[in-house]
């Protein structure tokens, strides 16, 4: 988990509470402090680590952005001979059976090296506002991957064995560096799944829907060609996909809320997109 500056304390602290309260114990939480933070918020974290062994604090002098924490903590953990890497975001929470959900799942299926669950969506005061349910057989991850991410990354546990034949999320990414490293693993073989179980709570704040920067939209649309070209699915319709959601993402907020409802619709009551 990587905490930042802009992170609120009340969140942080549910979503550490939210780890170290699983019905799985027996594992090592490694926070990443990307950049400089508050004193409320260092204090809090030396709290929760001077009351708990299991939680390693680590600091980057630099902001180097999340896929170099991600990386940082994944060499870090080569060091203890790790089975799973687990994946989750400062402002959300863990449903207490998450970890045993999902390891118990990957012992059984030893060939699956990534999985993933579905989320609720809560807002800023914890209350329910959506959900995101996504494909759960690998082919159709795989095969939905050209037009959109098919994980959701907060949810994800990684079988180290990623990491330890090389794989790297891009540091050089400032965003969509899972959907880039999900593509890579996807075109070399690696077998991926969703559970329908809602693991997580994923926080929705109020500038969620607000109209991306040309930059960032730049760089999904140049991962969803990335995406077509390594998974050789470059069609007309995903070639159009692309384009539309380049459009989509540079309009007002009030026409991305409601395409976003409408996605979320989709994907509950199809499971695909």
């Amino acid at each position: 988990m990587a905490v930042y500056g802009g992170d609120k304390v009340e969140w942080v602290e549910q979503a550490i509470d939210s780890i170290l309260n699983q019905t799985y114990q027996d594992f090592v939480f490694i926070i990443v402090i990307d950049g400089e933070i508050t004193v409320k918020m260092m204090n809090k974290l030396k709290d929760k680590a001077f009351s708990d062994h299991r939680i390693i604090l680590a600091q980057n002098v630099a902001k180097p952005g999340l896929a170099s924490c991600m990386n940082k903590a994944a060499e870090w953990g080569l060091s203890l001979n790790p089975s799973y890497f687990v994946r989750m975001d400062a402002d959300d929470i863990s449903i207490s059976t998450r970890l045993a959900r999902q390891i118990s799942y990957l012992r059984k299926h030893a060939y699956i090296s990534v999985l993933g669950s579905a989320l609720t969506e809560i807002n800023e005061h914890g209350g329910k506002v959506g959900a995101r349910v996504m494909p759960s057989s690998h082919k159709q991850i795989v095969s939905i991957l050209p037009r959109r991410c098919s994980l959701n990354h907060p949810t994800v546990v990684i079988r180290y064995t990623v990491f330890e034949q090389g794989y790297r999320y891009d540091s050089n990414l400032m965003n969509t560096q899972d959907y880039f490293l999900w593509v890579t693993l996807a075109s070399n073989g690696f077998v991926f799944r969703n559970l329908k179980d809602r693991l997580l709570n994923f926080r929705r704040v109020n500038n969620f829907y607000k109209r991306r920067g040309f930059s960032k939209s730049l760089n999904e649309f140049r991962a969803r060609f990335n995406a077509m070209l390594k998974l050789k699915k470059l069609t007309p319709y995903n070639a159009a996909y692309a384009c539309g959601v380049l459009a989509l993402r540079l309009m007002p907020g009030k026409v991305v809320k409601l395409a976003y409802k409408l996605d979320r619709h989709l994907l509950d009551r199809f499971g695909k997109h």
